[in-house]
């Protein structure tokens, strides 16, 4: 039977918002939404805060996060990517539970509008394509992100991102595309582990609504979590969900 390990990376250290990963959000420390979420989910088996802060970690366990180690320095820099967290945290479950991992997923704390069941679902559908499946990604519908409405400089003038665009095509005539929202990443271990890649070329996806799909990098996004927050009834019955 399958065995996946959630880790939720969450580091001290940021260079945008320090502290962000505790910083309150209607009342809460930002941490506690992907917390609750994950400890509701059916399809995790095991939940581990990944942190090199004893802060951080102080607020996890009362959370009711598992928190049995601190991350190593070096893999909490602005420079280290999340991989080496996420080896790390699978290696250390593996030699001390003695059990081997099928899937890692990993919940960022930046992501916390999503919901126990985006979760569940996510795992279903990538536990549903095994072996084939190597990764998953939450993703959310461009909206007004479109590709299609990017421009880049070109001296003083601007030209369209995507060559080719007419920039009167109208915005119901765009190909339906997805942006990668963040909130939910599934990786097979032998791929994560052998790779050093949480995402393949050829990932399976999870539609989540924009109403669960915001990421917080600076105030603003705080502001506008709480914003969704404070409208989740109203956003939800709007985009068709609960």
């Amino acid at each position: 039977m399958a065995f996946v390990l959630a880790v939720i990376p969450a580091r001290l250290g940021s260079k945008g918002l320090p502290g962000k990963n505790i910083r309150p959000l209607a009342g809460k420390p930002l941490l506690a939404y992907t917390a609750e979420a994950a400890l509701s989910c059916k399809r995790l088996n095991e939940v581990l805060l990944s942190t090199d802060s004893e802060e951080i970690a102080s607020v996890g366990r009362a959370l009711g996060l598992k928190v049995p180690f601190l991350r190593p320095p070096e893999f909490a820099t602005d420079n280290a990517p999340t991989i080496l967290a996420l080896r790390h945290a699978v290696e250390w479950f593996e030699q001390t539970r003695g059990r081997e991992v099928s899937a890692v997923v990993t919940l960022q704390p930046t992501t916390p509008l999503r919901c126990a069941e985006d979760v569940d679902r996510a795992v279903e559908i990538f536990l549903d394509h095994q072996p084939e499946a190597e990764s998953l990604i939450s993703v959310c519908k461009a909206g007004e992100k479109h590709p299609l409405t990017l421009y880049e400089t070109a001296g003083d003038y601007l030209t369209p991102f995507m060559p080719g665009v007419n920039p009167t095509t109208r915005r119901q005539e765009f190909p339906l595309v997805y942006w990668r929202n963040g909130a939910v990443y599934i990786t097979r271990r032998d791929y994560l582990l052998e790779t050093g890649r949480i995402v393949s070329d050829r990932p399976l996806f999870y539609e989540m609504p924009r109403s669960r799909s915001v990421g917080i990098d600076d105030l603003y996004d705080f502001a506008l979590a709480e914003i969704f927050l404070s409208y989740k009834g109203l956003l939800g019955a709007a985009e068709g969900v609960s």
